[in-house]
């Protein structure tokens, strides 16, 4: 495995927090004062859920489109991966409120959308190149010996046995307008939870499954939030939590319950350290 030497940062589940997501920026050293790219060669990876629950979702994404630009003109990069709200974001702007056989939502797609936290602004502003963007987003990578992804979840399997594979599958997906296969699709992207009882670590296990499948050491995830799934008190979230016997880093510090937004540099997390700790 080659290993980049530059700084590698990973963050996740900005939620339309775009103050908070630029004060996390900048205090990692990647943007200055004024929102702008100042990292230099570093890369930054960003693990999906841009939109929803919070007051500026299309504002993250156009800031994400800029640093993009700005990332690459310094000799960095910024890269971004598809979240769930993004797909249900899609789903209620494609299909809005029609109905789907043997679903009992009310209002269809725009109805859950809704439910779980999406944001009229967010709908009212969406542009195509906002639409663009967001279906041309990856689903998963491997970097530095790192699996990224938006959720623990092993549903991923379902698209493919690669990298290559699972975002194609997932561009597929994107490109469908069959509402039962958009439903079963939000499902596929919301599931949760698949890791936690991955201790001790055993040859067979979902972590294990996943990794070595895709590949990496360690598998990296948003979605799930310190504060609400791994007991993590708001006030208390500081950084990434490792855990499945050091082979998970879940770093979605649950902004919108009252964490932050946690900027976790993985070459902080050396993949040849102590497998018990979290960090």
């Amino acid at each position: 495995m080659t290993v980049d030497q530059t700084p590698l940062f990973v963050v996740a589940d900005v939620h339309g927090h775009r103050a908070e997501l630029r004060d996390a920026l900048q205090d990692a050293g990647l943007t200055d004062a004024t929102g702008h790219w100042s990292g230099a060669d570093a890369r930054l990876w960003l693990l999906g859920d841009y939109v929803d629950r919070g007051p500026d979702g299309i504002g993250v994404i156009d800031d994400v489109l800029r640093l993009t630009g700005e990332a690459a003109a310094a000799g960095g990069e910024v890269h971004a991966l598809l979240g769930n709200h993004e797909v249900q974001l899609l789903a209620a702007y494609l299909l809005d409120t029609g109905t789907v056989p043997g679903w009992q939502q009310q209002d269809g797609f725009r109805g859950a959308w809704a439910r779980f936290g999406g944001r009229d602004d967010d709908l009212r502003r969406l542009r195509d190149e906002h639409i663009s963007w967001i279906v041309s987003r990856p689903a998963m990578a491997v970097v530095d010996g790192y699996l990224l992804v938006h959720s623990d979840t092993t549903r991923y399997l379902e698209f493919g046995d690669s990298v290559a594979a699972v975002n194609a599958g997932i561009a597929k997906a994107l490109a469908s307008r069959d509402a039962a296969g958009w439903l079963t699709f939000c499902y596929q992207m919301s599931d949760r939870g698949a890791f936690r009882d991955s201790e001790p670590a055993k040859p067979d296990d979902p972590v294990a499954t996943m990794l070595g499948t895709y590949g990496g050491e360690v598998l990296v995830h948003g979605h799930s939030t310190l504060t609400k799934h791994f007991g993590v008190a708001p006030g208390e979230v500081r950084e990434a939590l490792r855990y499945a016997d050091g082979r998970v880093l879940a770093i979605d510090g649950g902004v919108y319950e009252g964490g932050r937004i946690l900027v976790t540099r993985l070459d902080d997390h050396g993949l040849g350290r102590d497998r018990s700790a979290t960090s």
